[in-house]
């Protein structure tokens, strides 16, 4: 049932995903279905022949376009369909080929690591890949104690790790709303440039740019705000007007000046229904959740 929430729960949505979001639930759990068979099973074509392979990257190359007409992640897509690529070899290539390049005689074949050291490292690769497979398992797998230590000191090279940017899914979307005010009566709000705000503005196309704030705004919505040092500092930076911390956002309300007082709210967020949005114009409903960060001042920050 993970798509019943994954298209409105995700950091930033693209106009697409509400679309998805209208669909029925058989066909949300069938697209789940089809997602595990596309990323536990085809990646194992990759090591058979041509026509395996071939049907293997389609169908990944085809997962990741779905992914990115749903959601903005940046160049992320890219990387995945970029390694598709190694799939396809040249018996492949030369039916697209301009002719002339066809006809260069053949080169001399080199490779990058002799054969008998591409194996010790591909041994060695896959070894150590087992520690974080182990580790998504509730209980620990004693076997791979010892090679723990020596995951930990090739991590910093960042290839061999763990995938868990978003391993756990969310049921319920959570928007800090970002506020300033000059008497603590009459509020203004902060509006961003890609992360939703505004239940009439429709979802937007970033990827491939990442917007670093309104990502990690969404990340700082899952916890309380003492623990994301980061956003404290942001907000003292909207007290002091920092020029280079505003032009991260797509308004300022208060252009003339700088407010006495900021603020945050946690706000529920949902996808609308067709109805809903018929009636309404909103692609977006709103509930009001709790405060985020009471408000704060220059004097009390």
């Amino acid at each position: 049932t993970a798509l019943d929430y994954h298209y409105f729960t995700q950091p930033l949505p693209t106009p697409v995903a509400w679309f998805a979001q209208q669909l029925p639930g058989w066909w949300q759990v069938m697209s789940v279905r089809v997602m595990f068979f596309v990323e536990l099973c085809l990646p194992f074509l990759l090591f058979g022949p041509r026509r395996l392979r071939l049907l293997a990257a389609c169908g990944i190359a085809a997962l990741q376009f779905l992914i990115a007409l749903t959601g903005n992640y940046g160049f992320f897509n890219l990387l995945t369909l970029a390694l598709c690529l190694l799939a396809v070899d040249d018996a492949v290539w030369k039916k697209w080929a301009p002719a002339r390049w066809a006809s260069r005689p053949p080169g001399r074949e080199t490779r990058f690591l002799a054969s008998p050291l591409l194996l010790v490292v591909a041994v060695v690769i896959f070894s150590l890949s087992l520690v974080p497979l182990g580790a998504s398992f509730r209980r620990p797998i004693r076997v791979l104690a010892p090679l723990i230590p020596a995951y930990h000191s090739v991590a910093p090279f960042r290839t061999i790790n763990g995938y868990g940017l978003f391993a756990a899914m969310t049921k319920e979307r959570k928007e800090v709303v970002v506020q300033g005010s000059d008497d603590g009566a009459t509020w203004s709000t902060y509006a961003f440039r890609f992360k939703p705000g505004d239940p009439r503005r429709a979802p937007g196309w970033v990827a491939p740019y990442m917007p670093r704030l309104d990502w990690q705004m969404w990340f700082a919505a899952l916890g309380r705000a003492e623990d994301n040092p980061w956003f404290l500092h942001f907000l003292e930076r909207l007290l002091d007007g920092s020029p280079s911390v505003l032009g991260l956002l797509e308004e300022n309300p208060f252009p003339h000046g700088r407010p006495r007082l900021v603020r945050a709210l946690s706000d529920r967020y949902t996808f609308t229904t067709i109805g809903e949005r018929a009636r309404t114009g909103n692609w977006w409903n709103v509930e009001p959740a709790a405060i985020y960060r009471s408000e704060v001042s220059l004097e009390t920050r």
